[in-house]
């Protein structure tokens, strides 16, 4: 979610569940069910197992702008 600039509202609409159970979810209070990581593999673009391994290999089309990116220049 921190690379996409989501919320967990957001990403609890997406996968049409409330924003208290993706806090535990993310906190490792709960587990995700199978539904969830097909609908976030969906949302996110990313393969299930690369999901379940924390691979990331999130889409540039689906990451956020970096804070203060405008502001960065690359010397030769």
């Amino acid at each position: 979610m921190r690379l996409t600039g989501e919320r967990q509202t957001d990403l609890a609409a997406v996968i049409r569940i409330s924003q208290t159970p993706i806090s535990r979810k993310q906190s490792g209070a709960a587990t995700w069910t199978l539904d969830n990581l097909d609908r976030l593999s969906a949302h996110y673009g990313i393969p299930v197992p690369d999901l379940v391994a924390g691979i990331q290999c999130l889409p540039a089309r689906r990451r956020a702008p970096l804070v203060g990116a405008a502001h960065l220049t690359i010397s030769p």
